[in-house]
């Protein structure tokens, strides 16, 4: 079975093996586009009507959403551990900088610094809490956390044997662990690639600067210099889960895999700006280019 959809700006493919009737495949396809809808309403800041929005609109205390615990958790602790450069708070120098909700791609006249965490939020658990309006952005993780949430839900169906891909942010799970091979593509040719990875019951996601990019700035913005970063072009993590791929994608551009190793588990492939390649030891596929 498989389905193929856009949602949230991009494409998606979900593809499993399971008996499953024709109502009953309607019904999960209705309810992964459901949880789809959620999700983008709480969190995207592309929409007037989101959460996220809100919060930019307005100081105080929100109740957040069942299924912020993950995201939230794991923002605060990668913006400790990378001294800040991975953070939410990011969202109006994105704006600033002309990657807007109208995708206008233009620069403002004035860039603000971004604020630092514990000057303008309060985490706890279910709650947060803003002194000031502040536009959040979750693009560094929050595609691939819906993939997990999309595997949550063809788990809870009993189906043990899918692929859940947004565009690149990948899950694969094989009861019988049968490897899949994800091909990695070439940033500055999209036509090849520069090798693969092997992945089983993991997830693969990746981030590059040549698919968000508009005049001198790129989506991969560094808080501190307010400039898109510019001495890496692409970087893939093969992790358990992706939310943790996807949010130390964004990370291995701002600091080395080792800052990272020290707490978390994962495979690497970084490409940096003269095409040299640096990639985890262990990792399992091949690459073209060394």
């Amino acid at each position: 079975m498989q389905y193929t959809f856009e949602a949230i700006g991009t494409q998606w493919q979900v593809d499993f093996e399971f008996p499953i009737s024709e109502v009953r495949s309607a019904r999960l396809l209705a309810k992964i586009k459901d949880r789809i809808e959620v999700f983008d309403k709480n969190y995207s800041r592309f929409r007037s009507d989101s959460l996220v929005t809100k919060m930019a609109q307005k100081a105080g205390q929100y109740t957040l959403p069942s299924d912020a615990e993950p995201l939230f958790s794991l923002y605060k602790k990668l913006y400790d551990l990378t001294s800040g450069l991975f953070t939410p708070l990011i969202g109006q120098l994105l704006v600033e900088s002309g990657y807007d909700e109208k995708y206008s791609l233009s620069k403002s006249e004035k860039i603000n610094q971004v604020p630092h965490w514990e000057e303008v939020a309060e985490y706890r658990g279910t709650e947060l809490l803003l002194h000031q309006p502040t536009l959040l952005d979750f693009g560094a993780a929050g595609k691939g956390y819906l993939v997990d949430l999309i595997s949550q839900l063809l788990e809870a169906e009993g189906i043990t044997n899918y692929c859940v891909d947004g565009s690149g942010d990948i899950f694969y799970k094989n009861a019988e662990n049968k490897k899949l091979r994800v091909g990695l593509e070439n940033p500055q040719n999209t036509s090849e690639v520069i090798g693969f990875v092997e992945v089983c019951n993991q997830s693969i996601c990746g981030s590059a600067t040549n698919r968000r990019k508009w005049g001198n700035y790129h989506h991969i913005m560094n808080p501190t210099t307010l400039h898109s970063v510019q001495d890496i072009q692409a970087t893939w993590v093969v992790a358990d889960s992706a939310l943790l791929a996807d949010s130390l994608a964004t990370c291995l551009f701002f600091v080395k895999p080792d800052v990272l190793l020290a707490d978390y588990n994962f495979e690497y492939v970084v490409i940096k700006n003269d095409m040299s390649i640096e990639h985890s030891a262990h990792l399992s596929g091949e690459l073209f280019y060394q």
